[in-house]
């Protein structure tokens, strides 16, 4: 395989950086991940150079920026697979996509005693806005619980989903263990049995395999751009068009109406723009347009073959330090959490800062998961496109420097 690594290396700015007299390792992307110059660039110079509001400006910088927004729509269209841009929202990131839907086709379409299903696995942001909503409406929320290996029991899905199930709402790939849910196994499970519609958080997913929203067929699918290399503050929620037409809008103000009188009730826009209340991140639009371009270019799936090998070498060398432990399934992709003796997981993670190595530690916001587990915190490595073998290499020989040093303090 012709994957480019020292070219795509020196792409990120950020990745020569020094910390602490050492060139910064970074293994948090499942957090977010670090920016390639394009990125960077596109943003500076869209604030240099063209920066204007958008939607019905009569002048050239407005109207060039509003074009090149919708143009952004389009490919993230054809990135995704969505059958119109009209499915496309922008919305400030996958958190946003969740509480958008749960807003506003959730409290329109959701009756009391409606169930909803997710599963145990869940990012907070796909159990909070349910769970408030359930509050409110007087719905029940059931969950597809976990096997000890760190898998969703789907079997269970035939005791959980009945003629009352009308949302069931699912992590493509868990923030915290990696693992890859069988997605259009499990939707066509649901299918199967119940006229639920189906929400995928793919927050996880999005950079790290290729994306067919018409071959999974989800009703909703959510992203966010910091994860794809692209800016803070951005995202995605694709949704089916027939879904979107009788969906109300959830907030209010400028682009999204056609009419606003006093006495009479507001006339609201069209698709998708009814849902894009007030002044967009035209920024973070362009740079997520720029992102997906850069990634397009070197190719998904070459991304996700360097990142399968990369993850199987990483795993392998885990395994061969002492005292650790390992939460999960070998078939997973862009994540390791792990423990090592006893230790917090916060000091692992602040000796291996000292040595210019980014992890994150902690419950991930995903609580119930990790308390499954047993455990108040893991500490969690995060792989991207850009990462090499030197970088597990440097950060192998360190965990085993922290634990030799650990056991001679800590007895």
């Amino acid at each position: 395989m012709n994957y480019p690594i020292n070219n795509i290396r020196s792409d990120f700015p950020i990745l020569s950086k020094k910390i602490n007299n050492n060139t910064l390792i970074y293994l948090d992307n499942a957090a977010s991940s670090q920016k390639p110059k394009c990125v960077i660039n596109c943003e500076s110079n869209y604030y240099l150079k063209e920066y204007s509001s958008v939607h019905r400006g009569e002048y050239h910088l407005s109207n060039n920026s509003t074009t090149r927004m919708e143009k952004t729509r389009l490919k993230i269209a054809k990135f995704i697979n969505a059958s119109s841009k009209k499915e496309i929202i922008f919305v400030k990131g996958a958190t946003e996509g969740i509480n958008l839907v749960a807003n506003s086709w959730g409290r329109k379409f959701l009756q009391p005693n409606d169930n909803i299903l997710i599963t145990e696995m869940e990012h907070h942001a796909n159990i909070v806005p349910w769970q408030m909503l359930a509050k409110e409406k007087n719905l029940i929320l059931r969950y597809i619980p976990l096997l000890p290996n760190g898998t969703l029991n789907i079997e269970k899905i035939y005791n959980l989903v009945d003629k009352k199930t009308r949302l069931f709402s699912i992590t493509h790939i868990s923030n915290v263990l990696g693992t890859i849910n069988p997605i259009c196994k499990i939707i066509k499970k649901i299918r199967s049995i119940s006229n639920a519609v189906i929400l995928v958080d793919g927050a996880q997913a999005i950079m790290h395999k290729k994306i067919d929203v018409q071959k999974l067929d989800c009703d909703f699918y959510v992203f966010s751009g910091h994860k794809l290399y692209g800016p803070s503050g951005i995202g995605v929620l694709y949704a089916k068009k027939n879904i979107l037409n009788n969906m109300p809008p959830w907030e209010g103000g400028g682009s999204m109406i056609y009419k606003v009188s006093l006495n009479k009730d507001p006339i609201f826009n069209d698709i998708p723009w009814r849902f894009e209340a007030g002044s967009p991140n035209i920024s973070g639009i362009l740079g997520l347009g720029e992102a997906i371009k850069y990634v397009s270019k070197i190719g998904l799936h070459k991304i996700e073959k360097y990142e399968k090998k990369l993850m199987q070498y990483t795993i392998k060398s885990m395994k061969n330090i002492p005292n650790i432990k390992l939460y999960g399934i070998n078939n997973r992709i862009g994540i390791i959490p792990f423990n090592l003796n006893k230790y917090h997981a916060y000091d692992i993670g602040s000796l291996l800062d000292q040595k210019g190595i980014a992890i994150r530690t902690g419950h991930h916001c995903a609580m119930p998961l990790v308390s499954y587990f047993k455990v108040n915190s893991m500490c969690r490595i995060s792989l991207a496109m850009y990462n090499n073998k030197h970088d597990i290499d440097k950060f192998i020989n360190s965990l085993l420097k922290i634990q030799n040093f650990l056991k001679k303090i800590i007895k």
